[in-house]
């Protein structure tokens, strides 16, 4: 069984994993329906997800984040903020669990354990079993596809209502497959897998339309390997746009820094 320390650690991983750029909370509602075309091609399909892709600045909010890995379950409530393409930032209440991440860092510390992190993102590539930089964090967390799909060729097909895209040439260490509903062209779910390793990540999204903008609505991350499985859901509220944000972050003196093995 991992140890306590090490849960701590993971659930504080898959925490970044989690947070979803919504958006403001005015007239939002649900987006449902959309007919797959059969007719049309791959390049099309990859070209509208990325026109369908929306811009903003910074988000500020709250998520609830509920965790289950099969032992116990947990719900915690966190401060958002974000600053496209440059940070992402969470807080958990009181400030026990307080996490930055940037193109080039991972940091986080955890004032119930005394603990914090500091490194590269071989630490996050590590815990969830595949290579990880700032731009798939954010494209996992966005509703965007993980990899560029215009810097590969894939195949497209029709599954349960979705168009499902895969690479025509299959990589060495790991698969990968994206399915796109068809009314936004959105990512309706994405999978990383390593077969060999029995590792598995996969993020399943539905959407919302705020005020004429196509937002994720809710996630559901399932994290896999061997037999340990952890699965978190999420909900947003008082979600805003393009907000002047700061990011304060400061270990607290005295910590003990976490040192990968």
């Amino acid at each position: 069984m991992q140890s306590y320390q090490f849960q701590i650690e993971k659930q504080v991983t898959l925490l970044f994993l989690c947070i979803i750029v919504l958006g403001s909370c005015k007239s939002t509602k649900a987006v449902v329906g959309g007919e797959v075309d059969s007719g049309i091609s791959t390049k099309r399909i990859i070209e509208n997800h990325y026109t369908n892709q929306v811009d903003f600045k910074t988000l500020s909010g709250r998520v609830k984040i509920d965790y289950s890995d099969g032992e116990k379950n947990q719900g915690v409530s966190v401060s958002l903020r974000m600053e496209k393409n440059k940070v992402i930032w969470i807080s958990a209440p009181l400030g026990v669990v307080k996490a930055r991440i940037t193109p080039e860092r991972v940091s986080f510390y955890n004032k119930l354990q005394g603990e914090y992190f500091d490194g590269d993102f071989s630490y996050l590539s590590d815990l969830l079993g595949t290579e990880l930089d700032f731009d798939k964090v954010q494209n996992l967390l966005l509703g965007n596809a993980v990899f560029d799909l215009r810097k590969e060729k894939y195949t497209s097909t029709i599954n349960q209502g979705d168009y499902q895209l895969k690479p025509k040439k299959a990589r060495e260490l790991f698969k990968i497959l994206f399915q796109l509903e068809p009314r936004n062209f959105k990512i309706s779910s994405q999978e990383i897998s390593q077969p060999e390793e029995d590792r598995q990540l996969q993020a399943k999204y539905t959407y919302q339309d705020i005020s004429g903008k196509i937002f994720p609505n809710e996630i559901q991350i399932v994290a896999a390997e061997e037999k340990d499985k952890t699965i978190i859901d999420l909900s947003f509220k008082n979600l805003e746009l393009n907000r002047a944000l700061n990011f304060p972050y400061k270990v607290p003196r005295g910590f003990d820094k976490i040192i990968l093995k």
